[in-house]
């Protein structure tokens, strides 16, 4: 799992790359992030797969800002960015990854 930012010099915006790799994720089927920049929306933000298996996304998010997240897998299971820049409580229960832009 990574997240690599990219901050763009002539818009208030920051590329971040979520990326899932490893035996975890070698037979899933799907893989969505959600989070505040897409309003939670399951599948609003798919991952898509490379040959190599590695599952990612590329997302346009505001500088200045902070995001909770978290990934879908299979549309069942919900996992955690261990290398997120910090976690926060969820409201329900659990804590969500958080990406600072």
């Amino acid at each position: 799992m990574s997240i690599e930012k990219k901050t763009l010099k002539s818009k208030p915006v920051c590329k971040v790359k979520f990326s899932l790799s490893g035996e975890s994720y070698i037979n899933a089927e799907t893989i969505c992030v959600s989070g505040e920049f897409n309003e939670w929306n399951s599948y609003s933000t798919p991952m898509k797969k490379s040959k190599s298996g590695v599952w990612s996304a590329t997302i346009d998010l505001e500088t200045g800002k902070e995001y909770q997240f978290r990934y879908l897998i299979n549309n069942q299971n919900w996992e955690n960015d261990p290398e997120a820049d910090k976690t926060a409580p969820s409201g329900h229960g659990s804590v969500n990854s958080v990406v600072v832009v």
